[in-house]
């Protein structure tokens, strides 16, 4: 426990003196700052980014330059049958053409007369292209694009998983100060009760009170030690909620010890720690949304997808030109009469693979545009009935307010009342209880509306950039 207390000393930088000198108030703002730097699942979103350029970086490896170096010997007894020597280097372009330089040296008795090359080889240089599939877009140009876009979409994704981290933090945090404010009401309750017992005790005992007053005293200090119970186990089942979010770095968990207590005017801070503070709804821009980027850069990923199916379509025309030089400064040796060249022409009659392709791929991008007109008026509704949501808890919690200080001047009166021996101890019980009930609803309202209020933040899906 020592341990785990030290570690928990090194998570709170910033901590006040609570109601006793052992307290400390871990406030909201550090606590999800300590989430989003350190709990698993925020470093798991935070490889997405990586995942991203890890496949933008494999994507450029197509364009890559390649040197390529065949040699193919054979040689029995006495006899060289041949020696062939083939280096290549080749630099893949944009837009279906390919430079290449080659330089070709082959010897030996049984030489396939098209293979004989000056004795000192021969260097070539030239370019192939695609005239028609894959001029204007082939599969290097496609995984390209494609990682582009993905890179993007995995930005918008990690935002996604880090709010949605940081929204199931903030509920658990808002679970604890309930559980944290209700234990501490029936704490108080409880105590009242004692000393009302206690005064009622002696009273009887001095003949001022009727003894059942006394029985009935000591039934209440239990039910609210009962109810006290109860509230102890809410709050524990809430401070292994809340530890659950609680890691420090390399992957250490962090105990919420007993002395560690919620920020009570956690209300003057939410917004600006949610970063939804003066954010009217007419300010609310759709298109931003993180959910819609996403599916947006995955829909021009599939646009991608679509054209290069079209473009199987074409008929294939690969052509080549290689100029032939003895000398290896090829620049000034270059004579058009003296290459090496040729075509290929391949056209499939009825294209059904490729007409099949371009029809799924078309399927792809309507399937894609109907969940992104789906996300959009599903978020745009979602967003529009939290704010209404806020509004109405706003009204709710004023009049809860009210109701909990009329209880409060009732309880008094009838207190008053019964030390004059006008009013009973069943009297001052149930108003007593009535109070109870009403700070116990006012609490549960609290945890509403900051869940509200973490419901925006999340239906909004932003990354919060100041912790």
């Amino acid at each position: 426990m020592n341990k785990y207390l030290s570690i928990l000393f090194l998570l709170v930088s910033s901590v006040v003196t609570a109601q006793s000198q052992d307290s400390i108030v871990m406030s909201f703002n550090e606590y999800l700052g300590y989430v989003k730097k350190f709990h698993p699942i925020a470093k798991q979103a935070d490889l997405t980014i990586q995942i991203g350029q890890a496949n933008l970086m494999k994507a450029r490896g197509g364009f890559d330059p390649k040197i390529e170096v065949d040699n193919i010997r054979k040689k029995f007894k006495t006899t060289e049958y041949y020696d062939q020597l083939n280096a290549t280097f080749k630099i893949p372009t944009w837009y279906g053409i390919e430079l290449k330089g080659n330089f070709e040296q082959n010897t030996g008795d049984f030489l396939n007369p098209a293979s004989f090359v000056p004795d000192d080889g021969l260097y070539s240089a030239g370019i192939s292209a695609s005239l028609g599939e894959g001029l204007f877009i082939n599969e290097r140009m496609a995984d390209l694009k494609k990682a582009k876009f993905f890179k993007e979409q995995t930005a918008a994704d990690r935002e996604i998983l880090i709010n949605q981290i940081l929204y199931d933090a903030s509920v658990a945090y808002f679970n604890w100060l309930q559980a944290y404010n209700e234990t501490k009401t029936f704490e108080s309750f409880l105590e009242n009760a004692r000393m009302r017992f206690q005064g009622i005790k002696r009273s009887a005992e001095a003949g001022d009170k009727a003894a059942i007053d006394t029985l009935e005293a000591k039934i209440t200090v239990k039910n609210r030690a009962l109810g006290l119970e109860k509230t102890k186990v809410k709050l524990m089942k809430a401070s292994l909620e809340l530890s659950t979010f609680l890691w420090l770095n390399d992957n250490i968990p962090v105990e919420l010890q007993p002395n560690v207590i919620p920020d009570a005017f956690l209300e003057d801070t939410v917004d600006n720690v949610l970063e939804i503070s003066g954010l009217p709804l007419t300010d609310f821009v759709l298109e931003n949304h993180p959910k819609l980027r996403s599916l947006g850069f995955k829909y021009e990923g599939l646009e991608v997808d679509k054209r290069l199916k079209a473009n199987k379509l074409l008929p294939t025309i690969d052509i080549q030109y290689n100029f032939l030089t003895e000398r290896a400064d090829i620049a000034r040796s270059f004579n058009t009469a003296e290459y090496k060249g040729g075509f290929n022409i391949a056209f499939p009659l009825f294209l059904r693979k490729e007409r099949g392709d371009l029809r799924l791929a078309k399927f792809k991008l309507q399937d894609l545009q109907f969940e992104i007109d789906n996300a959009r008026i599903t978020i745009q509704n979602k967003v529009l009935a939290i704010y209404r949501e806020l509004e109405s808890f706003e009204r709710q919690n004023l009049l809860l307010s009210e109701i909990v200080t009329d209880y409060g001047t009732l309880l008094s009166a009838e207190e008053r009342k019964f030390k004059f021996g006008e009013s009973s101890i069943f009297l001052i019980n149930s108003r007593e209880k009535s109070l109870i009930d009403s700070q116990l609803k006012a609490i549960d309202l609290q945890n509403k509306y900051l869940k509200a209020k973490a419901k925006l933040f999340n239906s909004l899906s932003r990354d919060l950039q100041n912790l």
